[in-house]
């Protein structure tokens, strides 16, 4: 009875969720309803795989608005119908120019239902009727189309349950219109009575037209859509090469011939190995999204694109041979079922990361490669916070009591009406989609046209976008290709592209020598002594510490290092029990039998998701169809953890049964509880470890180079910065700036690393190109005046490069060679420099003697790139007065010392009781790390207080040949003051200018 039906997905409209629309249609009884969201389709299938539980037939339509005005509503007679509504929407969402006109297309399978105009003007088609709402029926009484109701239908909209619903939406419109709530044009909103009424008030408000509830009926009895959701066949392109028999007979030859590549004597093992999984990928029909991967990395490494592959996806050995992969699985004893097995039901999915520079180019690939491409979308949903701050203005709170509402510092009993009304509204619409954004890797690559399943929108990334997301997606059969980015690629292609430029008589760098890097004796004494900063994924503080713990030297440890990371693990205890084993072989006798048995490689200790579901198997009892339930459960992308919970019974019984202690059972569900949403597959991990052994082979031959890269590529764990500090203490010599040296990058001549214009805050990019071409164009710069004739720049921008020094080659002061640049250059608007055949002369002022000091420079550097380039402990008020370093500090073990520090980064985390507490790293005077634990009561009175040096009073702890202070007191000590802005200028304070950068 119901054809105009918003869900929330109407953004910043409705306020009814799709399963709660159903649900209230359940209960008034009726049996079929139309989901008719506004200008969206987000919604359409979730609505139709949920009608079956609630026994109501699905009908799909949009309602075409320009804004909240009522254009017109489309119904799909049959998925083609839904088909055709998509297309035309879709036309709207790409070109936001286009305005939705008054009158509807002849799309075919389809229905139009116009809002109620008394004038009858409409000429309407045999598919199309008029709509009557409730407010319509008077005038319809006086009308002449009163004698032929043929072409009338029901409207009575549906966009809120109730009164509070309605009021939700005013606020969201406000919201949408970025308009106080009070100044809200009725024209803006929908009618207080847009909520669904029982069937016997909808009747008794049409009693006297009761054609119209026939006709309202006739139209959706014709009206029929399905989809499969029980995902038997994967609904992703069905063929790489048009023929399925041919696409196998591909992907066996490739895997074959990939043997060469990979292994040097194959043995049974192997071949058995790819036997079995081509027989399964055939069997579940995944034939064509191996060879689709496999395109795709053929042409990056066609474009020497570095790639990693990862995720389950590194169990397969097919994918090791296609390339897909670097991970060997049969090295691993990693077990192909992880991936694809014949009780999953879900499709699997490969993670291809690629640098950030190439993912865009890949993208572009995989759109023009394959005809039915899209990204998927996200849905970005109401936070509390935001909520709070967005219906502050809309209800004209000040911003100083947004602050505080946002901020939770408040007494609730205290709080004005207005106030609470904000608090209230904004827990109800925490979860509310807001708007849709665009999946961070996801691409979905469909047999079927992608209109088939929804309409599509077009973000500035300039890649149609579906308004589904994943979970939408694996629901129907669509599953995604993963097309990520990281920086930690970036670092390693451009730093052998640095080592190319930096030390051409060496030859060519093969990154992709694993099997050689993990016997290497130097990275070996880097993971040993956790030297790994800006590697990937071993540099952080906790990874620094959890190397030193476990003394790792080799590939496998490195694999387990990088789970055991995970908080799964951490916050079971069992990080702490699997370094006690791993140090003490002995203490694995512990370890239950079975776990032992099951898990040996990692002493009995669950590591991997692999590890959960061979407990649950072998430990648990469970099927393997049900150990999938419980993977699926834990990988926390999936509504709810109904799944996990599903199983848990299950496991209890089946222990039980078996004898097991009830501690016992209660100690290991807990294990596996622990690892829901944070576990790690094997394959993950260690395809994680080959990345970090390709950063850690550079670092270890050429650090400086790996460092410019590093910084280049903005980092990684830690601020540029600490990398700069890094390329310092081996042996870089950090330059400022240079107009006639430095690009917009980081480069490295020798040991002389010239930072890049890049970073320098305020210099425009205009400016950066424009330098560079003239420099190309006509060579070095002879002075300042030759700059500034040759580039016409503005004032402010010469005077950047001047404060960071880029003119000293011309060994004037900089003090003077800024009152140069101001009498020089005028105020007015710089036009462009025209080449002339005889050069100006410039008028030479005589400018007075001002000297500069080393401070300055470091106050400078401190404005234009965030950190000095001389020591920072030179800066403070009061020379450094504690003479304690870090290299000391195991000879004070259970001592209480105080040592100063400056503060790199920190981590912050909550116990068990709620409470906050942090993690500190700082960098003693000589350069090397302090590491600090602050529990709740020193992190309450002595707060981190920004950048700077802190002297660190505490106790002095080992554990696991790990160092930590606990701090007991700290405090943030006085810099001097800007020299710059004082009189007379502060001294430096000498013999401190050494290595932090």
């Amino acid at each position: 009875m119901y054809l105009n039906c918003h869900s929330y997905f109407s953004l910043r409209y409705g306020t009814i969720s799709p399963e709660k629309l159903l649900a209230i249609s359940a209960e008034y009884g009726f049996k079929t309803m139309a989901l008719t969201d506004i200008n969206n389709t987000s919604a359409c299938l979730d609505f139709v795989r949920l009608s079956e539980k609630y026994k109501i037939k699905p009908v799909l339509g949009v309602d075409f608005r320009n804004g909240a005005e009522q254009k017109f509503i489309l119904l799909a007679r049959s998925n083609k119908g839904f088909y055709n509504i998509n297309n035309y929407l879709s036309t709207f969402l790409h070109d936001a120019s286009l305005v939705i006109p008054d009158c509807a297309p002849q799309l075919d399978d389809t229905f139009v239902i116009y809002p109620y105009k008394q004038d009858g003007s409409f000429n309407l088609k045999k598919h199309e009727f008029l709509g009557v709402k409730p407010q319509d029926l008077n005038k319809l009484k006086f009308s002449k189309q009163k004698k032929d109701v043929s072409k009338l239908v029901v409207l009575q909209s549906v966009s809120f349950e109730n009164k509070k619903g309605f009021n939700t939406h005013r606020l969201l419109r406000a919201i949408d219109n970025n308009t106080l709530l009070s100044k809200l044009s009725k024209n803006e909103e929908g009618l207080e009575t847009d909520v669904m009424l029982s069937a016997n008030k909808l009747y008794d408000v049409y009693r006297e037209f009761p054609e119209l509830i026939k006709n309202t009926k006739a139209i959706l009895s014709r009206c029929s859509i399905n989809f499969d959701f029980s995902k038997s066949t994967p609904n992703n392109q069905k063929s790489y090469t048009k023929s399925e028999e041919l696409d196998y007979k591909l992907l066996e030859r490739l895997a074959y011939s990939g043997l060469a590549y990979r292994y040097q004597n194959p043995d049974d093992v192997i071949f058995n190995r790819i036997k079995k999984e081509l027989s399964i990928i055939k069997e579940k029909q995944f034939v064509s999204y191996f060879l689709m991967n496999w395109k795709i990395l053929k042409y990056a490494r066609s474009k020497n694109y570095y790639y990693v592959g990862r995720g389950s996806g590194a169990n397969s050995i097919v994918a090791y041979l296609l390339r897909i992969t670097d991970v060997d699985p049969v090295e691993l004893d990693l077990y192909f079922e992880r991936f694809i097995n014949l009780y999953r039901k879900n499709p699997p999915d490969f993670d291809i990361d690629f640098s950030w520079t190439d993912r865009d180019d890949i993208t572009q690939f995989i759109f023009k490669t394959f005809k039915n491409t899209s990204l998927l979308a996200v849905y970005n949903t109401f936070k509390f916070k935001a909520s709070v701050r967005e219906l502050g203005k809309v209800f004209g709170l000040p911003k100083s009591e947004i602050d505080m509402l946002s901020k939770g510092r408040y007494n609730i009993e205290a709080l004005d009406k207005l106030s609470k009304l904000v608090l209230v509204y904004s827990e109800y619409i925490q979860g509310f989609p807001n708007y849709l954004g665009i999946h961070a890797s996801g691409i979905i690559i469909s047999e079927k046209p992608i209109h088939y399943y929804t309409a599509t929108f077009f973000p500035p990334k300039g890649f149609a976008t579906t308004h589904f997301d994943m979970v939408v997606a694996e629901d129907i059969g669509l599953y995604k290709f993963d097309i990520l980015s990281q920086r930690g690629l970036g670092k390693i292609k451009d730093t052998v592209d640095i080592v190319k430029y930096n030390h051409p008589e060496k030859e060519p760098i093969d990154i992709h020598d694993i099997k050689g890097f993990k016997t290497d004796e130097n990275i070996k004494h880097i993971l040993r002594h956790a030297q790994a900063i800006g590697c990937f994924y071993v540099e952080s503080p906790a990874m620094r510490m959890l190397l030193k713990k476990l003394q790792v030297d080799n590939y496998l440890g490195l694999v387990a290092a990088s789970s055991i990371i995970r908080p799964g693990v951490a916050k079971s205890g069992m990080m702490r029990e699997y370094i006690l084993r791993y140090r003490d072989p002995e203490r694995c006798k512990q370890a239950h039998p079975v776990l032992l048995s099951i898990m040996p490689e990692t002493y009995g200790v669950m590591v991997y998701q692999e590890d959960v579901i061979k407990v649950a198997h072998y430990f648990g009892g469970l099927t393997l169809a049900e150990a999938d339930k419980l993977r699926r459960g834990m990988s926390g992308k999936f509504r709810s953890r109904d799944e996990f919970l599903s199983v848990k019974n299950l496991f209890f019984s089946n222990c039980r049964q078996k004898g097991e202690p009830e501690h016992l059972i209660e100690e290991i569900w807990k294990q596996i509880e622990s690892f829901a949403g944070y576990a790690f597959a094997k394959g993950h991990s260690a395809s994680y470890a080959v990345e970090s052994y390709q950063s850690l082979f550079l670092k270890a031959y050429f650090p400086l180079e790996y460092m410019v890269a590093t910084i280049n590529n903005f980092g990684g764990f830690y601020s540029t910065e600490l990398y700069v500090h890094e390329a310092r203490m081996h042996g870089g010599i950090i330059e400022a700036p240079c107009v006639n040296t430095s690009f917009s990058e980081t480069i490295i001549i020798g040991k002389h690393i010239y930072l890049g214009f890049m970073f320098l805050h305020g210099l425009e990019v205009k400016t950066i190109k424009k330098l560079l071409l003239d420099r190309e164009e006509h060579g070095a710069f002879k002075s300042l005046d030759n700059c500034v004739e040759r580039l016409s720049i503005s004032v402010e921008q010469i005077a950047i490069l001047i404060k960071i020094n880029a003119f000293r080659f011309t060994g004037v002061n900089k003090r003077e060679l800024l009152w140069e640049a101001h009498l020089k250059i005028s105020k007015t608007v710089v036009q462009e420099h025209v080449i002339n055949l005889f050069e100006t002369k410039r008028i030479d002022y005589k400018t007075p003697e001002l000297p500069s000091s080393a401070l300055e420079d470091a106050f400078d550097a401190l404005e234009l790139l965030g950190f000095t380039l001389c020591n920072p402990f030179g800066l403070l008020e009061q020379t450094a007065v504690q003479p304690l370093r870090a290299l000391q500090l195991p000879k004070f073990k259970n001592r209480n010392i105080s040592i100063e520090g400056y503060l790199v980064t920190t981590k912050n985390t909550v116990t068990s009781s709620g409470k906050y507490m942090h993690f500190g790293t700082f960098l003693d005077y000589d350069g090397h790390f302090i590491d600090t634990v602050h529990f709740p009561p020193v992190a309450s009175r002595y707060p981190f207080r920004g950048k700077g040096i802190y002297t660190i009073t505490g106790k002095v702890i080992e554990e696991f040949d790990c160092i930590t202070i606990e701090v007991v007191t700290m405090e943030k000590l006085a810099i001097i003051q800007d020299p710059r802005y004082s009189d007379p200028p502060p001294k430096f304070i000498t013999n401190t200018n050494r290595r932090i950068g």
